[in-house]
């Protein structure tokens, strides 16, 4: 009798064991939403998305998941930071340049123009001080931006015809992104922001006359060569182009410090992939935009580019005297890249020096 209560006693205290393992267990479990603004069939920006999700659940042995929701889904392509604010969902995958409507001096963080290349857009903003201000920022709304999605030099535009002179662009109706807007806008053409899956149709139906959205990898997947067959380079308003994970802090702070350093692995892991992943992909699907749909490769000429370059400046200077914070993250930006110029310089080269 005393070894039958001995065992039902002992069976119990198992049970119990085990209950309480398993409800410890899934107390750690922690799910996010994650709303993103490219679809996740859109090469590299949503591609990256959904890897990036993969890639934390995994890391933390599906202890730590983010799910992956379609633009719409949940809120429409371009606001995720708002339901980050309101801790409606947890993180939006998206990029600071569809934020500038807030704030315009956000707009540096996704792509300047003129701007450098990876290695020094990032040795400024991990590095230099743009975090900071950036962190600041979004601070304010209950969200902690991480700069997770970096892509390669985009195109420049998609037009019906060929633009042989600039003058050929005032007038025109252009969906255009970031601060090479503003350049655009003081050349003479009325721009306006949208998402990449409403531009095809704007285009269809005249709504704009050109766009610029991306680079051959995802352009060709929008369409736009059906309706415009010229695409000109280089990207002079977007050499680099950069995403964030919007994160609502309150529920950033209740995160373990490993879930903490799992994200921020993830997130830095995710920018160099995204980036290298565009360089790879991008070469072929040029080719293929001329020899399979019949798209003429277009290069501005020095000129031009020189027209562009000194727009961009007056922009710059103009912004920077009406905006505080403008002026601020500009000098924080200027600052760097001016004590980054003699490394640079020193390190550059040429494409060949053979004769």
């Amino acid at each position: 009798m005393n070894l039958r209560k001995t065992i039902v006693v002992a069976v119990v205290a198992l049970t119990a064991a085990a209950f309480l393992g398993t409800s410890a267990h899934a107390a750690k479990r922690v799910k996010w939403k994650m709303h993103s603004a490219w679809g996740s069939q859109v090469p590299h920006l949503g591609w990256e998305a959904v890897r990036f999700a993969d890639n934390v659940t995994e890391m933390s042995g599906g202890n730590f998941t983010l799910k992956f929701f379609e633009p719409g889904a949940l809120v429409p392509a371009n606001e995720g930071f708002d339901a980050v604010s309101k801790g409606a969902i947890e993180s939006a995958w998206s990029t600071a340049g569809y934020d500038v409507g807030k704030y315009p001096a956000l707009a540096f963080y996704t792509a300047v123009p003129f701007g450098p290349g990876i290695g020094e857009m990032m040795a400024w903003i991990w590095f230099g001080g743009g975090k900071e201000i950036s962190e600041r920022i979004y601070g304010k709304h209950n969200i902690k931006p991480m700069h997770c999605l970096a892509i390669g030099p985009e195109t420049s535009g998609w037009f019906r015809e060929e633009i042989k002179e600039l003058d050929q662009l005032r007038g025109m109706k252009m969906r255009f992104f970031g601060l090479g807007a503003r350049v655009m806008q003081r050349l003479g053409v009325s721009t306006q922001l949208l998402a990449g899956g409403d531009i095809f149709p704007a285009l269809e139906k005249g709504v704009i006359d050109a766009t610029e959205f991306s680079m051959p990898t995802m352009d060709i997947k929008y369409g736009f060569y059906q309706i415009a067959k010229y695409n000109y380079f280089p990207g002079w308003h977007q050499q680099v182009s950069i995403g964030t994970l919007d994160v609502n802090i309150p529920k950033h702070n209740e995160l373990t410090a490993q879930n903490k350093k799992i994200l921020e692995v993830a997130c830095q892991g995710s920018a160099m992939h995204s980036y290298a992943e565009t360089e790879a992909l991008n070469p072929a699907a040029m080719v293929e935009m001329g020899t399979k749909y019949g798209v003429h490769t277009m290069r501005w000429r020095d000129d031009q580019l020189a027209v562009f370059e000194q727009a961009w400046l007056d922009t710059l200077n103009e912004d920077a005297a009406k905006d505080p914070l403008f002026k601020e993250v500009a000098d924080s930006y200027l600052g760097f890249r001016k004590e980054y110029k003699k490394w640079g310089d020193a390190q550059s080269l040429n494409a060949t020096y053979l004769k």
